[in-house]
């Protein structure tokens, strides 16, 4: 992995402050800079000519419909050149490798995605995946020194001391590797690793249906189940990196034993693949996930009922949280996510049931907006929260 940002000199840091400002705060006047930032108008002015002269930020009027009438000749706002710079996403989940490679304001301007059977083949897949990065990079027709760097996430826990995954019958294959270290040496760009549930969080956060919120939980319903918590608006991974694991919560003392060795954990009940095995059983015929998502749709009772109880199960679990860490926002992404309030609402009861009234009636239970491209997007967003620093080093006087 390549080592932090070079330390900044005070003119720099002068531009960081300000492209931070706008990267934060797009469509921003010199007015609202200087007050956001503490910085003297006239400081303002020369970093913002320094950075118009580096094609790295943007002038433009607000549009028609935004501007207070009678209010004189408007502003004009600043905003980031979105091609001045580039991240790439990358999503790893148990069966799929996704890239997406996003502009700063976090628009894909490339997204691919290719099946893979990621678990116990990480050479092969870490191999797909600088193939995919390759061409993505490729068609977008995007310079090495354009590129910020790899955002790229795991369904593991990740270890942040020494970037291995935390295994434990997750991805078995995985042991020992490195993954970040990994696609580096692959690629020879920096790469940052994160677990998938902390990418769908802060995707969800940046670019979807947490906008604006700083105290969320993301829960990816996909083959397994995990958690990812955003509090003061920043993100909350723990001591060691494994915060969020609610897929390894007991769940049922007597249920089947779980891949990691538990017995009863919530994703042997209330993961997809846990209701579409249990609807397999019950209708004596195959039942993947599309299938069971196809039956819920339909108004089946027997899957809508199993993914109801799943339901009942998650909001269990997540009311001990919802008591804990108080969000304003708890959002469902993953697979299961499509079944909407055949799931959403049995959460929502079992939180009302087993929560403190204040905490209960704070939080909003809702799906995410992003879909299948929560956990890529935020993969980029790792990377892009960081290119107010390396924009800030690219101009040279």
């Amino acid at each position: 992995m390549t080592a932090g940002p070079s330390p900044l000199s005070v003119r720099q840091l002068n531009r960081l402050r300000v492209i931070e400002t706008i990267y934060r705060h797009p469509a921003t006047s010199r007015a609202e800079l200087a007050r956001h930032t503490g910085l003297a108008r006239q400081t303002v002015s020369t970093v913002i000519d320094e950075l118009l002269g580096a094609g790295i930020v943007q002038e433009h009027r607000a549009p028609e419909d935004d501007r207070p009438r009678n209010t004189g000749r408007p502003p004009i706002l600043l905003s980031l050149v979105s091609d001045a710079a580039f991240a790439v996403g990358l999503d790893f989940g148990h069966q799929h490798i996704r890239v997406a490679v996003c502009d700063l304001s976090g628009q894909p301007i490339v997204d691919d995605f290719s099946p893979a059977e990621v678990d116990y083949a990480p050479t092969q897949s870490l191999d797909l995946a600088e193939a995919l990065v390759r061409d993505a990079l490729s068609t977008a027709g995007i310079e090495r020194d354009r590129l910020l760097g790899v955002g790229m996430d795991l369904a593991a826990p990740i270890n942040r001391t020494t970037g291995e995954l935390e295994t434990n019958g997750i991805l078995p294959g995985w042991h020992g590797i490195r993954p970040g270290a990994e696609m580096e040496a692959r690629l020879g760009i920096p790469v940052q690793i994160e677990n998938d549930a902390n990418a769908g969080a802060l995707g969800e956060k940046l670019f979807g249906a947490g906008r604006g919120v700083d105290d969320l939980v993301y829960v990816r319903l996909s083959a397994g189940i995990g958690a990812g918590i955003i509090l003061a608006g920043r993100p909350y991974h723990g001591s060691l990196g494994v915060a969020g694991e609610i897929g390894h919560v007991l769940s049922d003392p007597h249920g089947p034993i779980c891949r990691c060795g538990n017995r009863g954990c919530l994703e042997t009940i209330a993961s997809p693949v846990a209701v579409a095995a249990l609807l397999e059983r019950s209708m004596n015929q195959p039942v993947s996930i599309p299938v069971l998502l196809e039956l819920v749709a339909a108004g089946h009772r027997g899957a809508r009922r199993a993914v109801a109880d799943a339901g009942d199960a998650l909001g269990a679990v997540l009311a001990v949280l919802v008591n804990i860490l108080n969000p304003q926002l708890l959002l469902i992404g993953g697979e299961l996510a499509a079944a909407d309030e055949v799931i959403l609402e049995p959460i929502r009861e079992a939180i009302a049931r087993s929560c403190v009234t204040p905490a209960s009636t704070s939080v909003r239970v809702a799906a995410g907006t992003l879909g299948p491209r929560a956990e890529v997007l935020g993969a980029a967003a790792l990377i892009l929260a960081q290119s107010p620093h390396t924009l800030a080093q690219r101009v040279k006087h």
